[in-house]
């Protein structure tokens, strides 16, 4: 086990390098639907080209965890963020649409290796009892790159659409000298699993988990994650075809969203559920998304946008938490099982949510939202015939563990 003082460096480089990958992401977000427009592309293209970033991370994370597992945490944690790097001056450079397929998906393979070498590289580097704060660490990360990244991506590209690409690149190696300098290897070779078949999702067990105890949460998981990105997937082309909103408009909305989200899972949700309980919460914030879905419809001025999505992200940002909470506490099978099949499900609503959005699209600009709220109803009825609500004073501690990480 590290030194104290070094144990804290090595915390500190991962956080930076988590907030880096994810500010990149969250440069893209309102920077892609103007890419793609200026390539003469459609929202369908648009919503392909969020999905493929999703369905690589879905392939391709669980391997990098095995990975890590059989040559270390280091080298894999270097790779990721080294890919990261590239797949952004890629992005920035890429003039037809193909181009951003292919920096896209490399970014989906490569950076989908930094979230689990992380968290398996403090499960190897801390105590069981501050576990819990590593992994709280890894979502403050997270949530600050998510926050910065639009709002950033937004001013940047005042200058020039692909300036944004380069700076996140730019830091991505940073943060790869820091690591190399920095961040000694974790996982000693005695511990490595030598041995063993790599595999990919576990699509039998998905399938079979569907009829378990947990099976309507997991499809809960899904649907809150199509619900998200389906509001993000079009939303840059959504206000621009609207209100002819920019870049920086768009940075500014989602950057307001996401402090909107940080705000409510930290002071929020819990005391929430515990006062309710998660069922109840489940039930309230999936009517608080299917209406915030059908306002974003009827915003008529920037003032209005702001409200009306950060209502919508008010109800969403309390959903995954609590139905994270209540995965692991219905669960037989052991919480990490558990938590993987929740994490996979709610890779699949990240695949289905911007396909649909940029194929609704084309045919309405409202469709997306609207068909959201439906799809957010019919959630709501699946929580309340199938879903057996808790009593509120039956809380356990594990919530807290489950939204801080």
């Amino acid at each position: 086990m590290p030194r104290p003082d070094s144990q804290r460096l090595n915390l500190i480089t991962l956080f930076f390098t988590l907030i880096v990958v994810m500010m990149g992401f969250g440069m893209v977000i309102p920077i892609l639907p103007f890419y793609v427009e200026s390539m003469g592309a459609s929202g369908s293209a648009l919503g392909l080209l969020m999905a493929t970033y999703a369905v690589m991370q879905f392939i391709f994370a669980p391997i990098w965890g095995q990975l890590s597992d059989r040559y270390g945490r280091r080298p894999i944690l270097l790779l990721g963020v080294l890919g990261n790097a590239i797949a952004q001056v890629l992005l920035g450079l890429s003039n037809q649409v193909w181009m951003l397929f292919v920096a896209r998906a490399l970014a989906g393979i490569l950076s989908s290796a930094t979230l689990p070498t992380a968290m398996a590289y403090i499960g190897d580097s801390t105590a069981e009892r501050d576990r819990g704060a590593g992994m709280g660490l890894i979502g403050a990360a997270m949530g600050i790159g998510m926050v910065l990244g639009p709002g950033l991506g937004g001013l940047f590209a005042a200058s020039s659409l692909s300036l944004p690409f380069y700076i996140a690149g730019g830091l991505s190696v940073l943060a790869l000298v820091l690591i190399y300098i920095i961040l000694p290897e974790s996982l000693p070779a005695d511990r490595r699993i030598a041995q063993g078949r790599l595999r990919g999702p576990q699509v039998a067990e998905m399938w079979s988990a569907l009829f378990s105890p947990i099976g309507v949460l997991l499809v809960l998981a899904f649907v809150v994650s199509f619900g998200l990105t389906n509001f993000e997937g079009v939303f840059g082309l959504y206000v621009l075809e609207k209100f002819d909103y920019g870049p920086q408009r768009v940075g500014v909305i989602l950057m307001v969203i996401g402090l909107v989200s940080a705000v409510v899972q930290m002071g929020l949700t819990g005391p929430l559920t515990r006062r309710f309980g998660e069922t109840w919460v489940i039930r309230a914030t999936l009517v608080i998304s299917a209406v915030g879905f059908v306002l974003m419809t009827q915003a008529r001025g920037f003032v209005a946008v702001l409200l009306t999505s950060g209502f919508f992200v008010f109800g969403n940002a309390m959903l995954r938490p609590a139905i994270s909470s209540l995965t692991s506490r219905r669960a037989s099978g052991g919480q990490g099982v558990a938590m993987g099949l929740n994490n996979a499900f709610m890779s699949l609503g990240r695949i289905a949510g911007p396909s649909w959005a940029g194929f609704a699209f084309d045919r309405n600009m409202e469709l997306p939202y609207l068909s959201g709220a439906l799809v957010m109803l019919v959630a709501l009825g699946v929580s309340v015939f199938w879903l057996v609500a808790d009593h509120p004073g039956e809380q356990a501690q594990v919530f807290q563990d489950v939204s801080s990480s």
